[in-house]
This record gives structure tokens, sequence and C-alpha cells, in this order.
């Protein structure tokens, strides 16, 4: 466990999910480090802001509940 140095997330356009590993975060959070809350906050913001970009995307061409649906199955995966 802890030994994931790969990207936060590599998919998302956010300099702090590509810049800091998993493993580094998770040293952060078990450290009890403010620059492990930062990092996750800053990340998550950046996911959300992705997550409604793409979604105003999908309403205004029309695909919206197909993408949905792949979209929710993904990110279970992901979990």
């Amino acid at each position: 466990m802890g030994k994931d140095f790969s990207p936060i997330d590599a998919d998302l356009d956010c300099a702090m999910s590509n810049y800091y590993s998993k493993a580094y975060l998770r040293h952060l959070m078990k450290a009890k480090e403010f620059l492990g809350l930062t990092i996750a906050s800053v990340h998550n913001l950046a996911f959300y802001l992705w997550l409604m970009k793409e979604a105003r995307q999908q309403i205004n061409a029309g695909n919206f509940n197909s993408w949905k649906n792949e979209t929710v199955v993904k990110m279970q995966q992901r979990l």
C-alpha cells in the first residue's frame, strides 16, 4: 500500500493532479499535512469543473443520457 507513484489523475487537466503521485498524497494524508488537504481539494474542484463542462457539452449535443450512463459505470470502476 502507498506504492502507487502514478499521478493522482493523469487524464484530468489539472497541474496538481498530474504532478503529485497517489503515494505522495497518501503520505501527506497519513501524516496529517495540510498540503494533502490542499492537493485533494484542488483535484476535486478540477474534477467537478471537468464534469460540469462535459455535462454541458453533452446536453448541448443531445447525448446527455447515454453519456451519463457510460460515465457512471466508468466512475464506479475507478473507485
